[in-house]
């Protein structure tokens, strides 16, 4: 049984920082790609982030290229999200998830993921 848990959410004044995580249970952990996603009220959800099994790859969606980064520690199943200079765009609720197949390299195409988290909330004020 694959659990996703993410934590770090809160409320941000813009131009400050958040760290997201995200802890993983069931399955080997070390052999999935991850990805962060979000969604604001009213639209779709959105790609935010890809990471690598081993972590030596990662992707962004121009939207947050440059101010957030996607990082994991294998050895505590964590994947993290750094976000830095947020801005009130970003407010959404951001979701960790895990690919379904092994080892396939990162994509920020949400149908390619398996197993979703149940969200936590950034809220950014201007």
């Amino acid at each position: 049984q694959v659990q996703l848990v993410e934590s770090g959410g809160g409320l941000v004044q813009a131009g400050g920082s958040l760290r997201l995580s995200c802890a993983a249970s069931g399955g080997t952990f070390s052999d999935y790609d991850m990805g962060w996603f979000r969604q604001a009220p009213g639209k779709e959800r959105e790609a935010v982030a890809a990471i690598s099994w081993g972590g030596g790859t990662t992707n962004y969606a121009d939207s947050v290229k440059g101010r957030f980064t996607i990082s994991r520690d294998n050895s505590k199943n964590t994947v993290y999200l750094q976000m830095n200079t947020l801005k009130p765009e970003d407010t959404a609720v951001y979701y960790c998830a895990r690919r379904g197949g092994l080892r396939r390299g990162t994509t920020l195409e949400s149908t390619e993921y398996a197993y979703w988290g149940q969200g936590t909330q950034v809220t950014v004020s201007s």
